[in-house]
């Protein structure tokens, strides 16, 4: 996931200076409602403007309905992500960037034209602890000879395949498959290491590149696509030539 997030980090930069806008005043309005929402500690108000599902740092679960962002609030709005907003100005530290919305600071919140938060990138002391806490559990349900990882990237599940992706750390993530008959705590048919993260673009749709012997194994996520577009696909190639394709969804990210 820190690839990704590099990226999409560096996503972010770069489309501040191509296209981040003055913030028209009737957003600063919706945004300084907002931030009095959140002055104010109104719960029930900041929830109605969330679309749901939130996405959390994997593997920490999304926020599923009103009811789950109020148990989680606390973790999720924290003293500091509070001060980072109360003390923000609509005009100066908010940017319209285009068809993505509106941004606080560098990405740390997102809302959408009409109000609604789409997106918060910022992650609390207590969500880090609790993801620190998931990762040791996995580590604990995986067969043994995958237990050491940095941190899950995904998994997926095709028709005939389970796959799981690691990021082992320095920017090397691992491949894992089994039959989608089996459990990840079975030992996987195949492991690739060494694969590399690549980005498609700069919509924010990337794949992950694994490599062994004469055969190329990708997995394709889609951020940004066609109304019917599968989340995820694996693309399989002996010698250049593609030889499988299998639409995937994502269990688990």
């Amino acid at each position: 996931m820190k690839t990704l997030k590099f990226f999409l980090t560096f996503l972010i930069f770069y489309t501040s200076f191509t296209n981040a806008q003055d913030l028209k005043p009737e957003y600063q309005k919706i945004i300084s409602k907002f931030i009095l929402e959140v002055k104010s500690g109104n719960k029930t108000a900041v929830s109605n403007r969330v679309q749901f599902p939130l996405k959390r740092d994997s593997p920490i679960p999304s926020v599923k309905n009103k009811a789950d962002f109020m148990k989680r609030y606390n973790q999720i709005f924290d003293a500091v992500l509070i001060e980072k907003i109360t003390k923000s100005n609509p005009e100066k530290d908010w940017s319209e960037m285009g068809w993505r919305g509106i941004m606080l600071n560098q990405g740390d919140l997102w809302i959408d034209t009409n109000g609604k938060i789409i997106s918060i990138n910022y992650q609390s002391e207590a969500e880090l602890k609790i993801k620190n806490e998931l990762i040791a559990a996995q580590k604990k349900n995986v067969n043994a000879s995958i237990s050491k990882f940095k941190e899950p990237v995904a998994i997926l599940e095709t028709s005939k395949f389970r796959i799981r992706i690691d990021d082992l750390g320095n920017n090397k993530f691992r491949y894992a498959s089994w039959s989608i008959k089996n459990k990840m705590t079975d030992k996987p048919d195949l492991i690739i290491e060494n694969g590399v993260f690549v980005a498609d673009g700069t919509g924010g749709n990337h794949h992950y590149e694994f490599k062994k012997g004469d055969f190329r194994y990708e997995c394709h996520f889609t951020v940004l696509g066609e109304k019917n577009s599968p989340p995820a696909a694996l693309i399989i190639y002996q010698s250049g030539k593609q030889i499988l394709s299998q639409n995937a969804k994502i269990v688990s990210r």
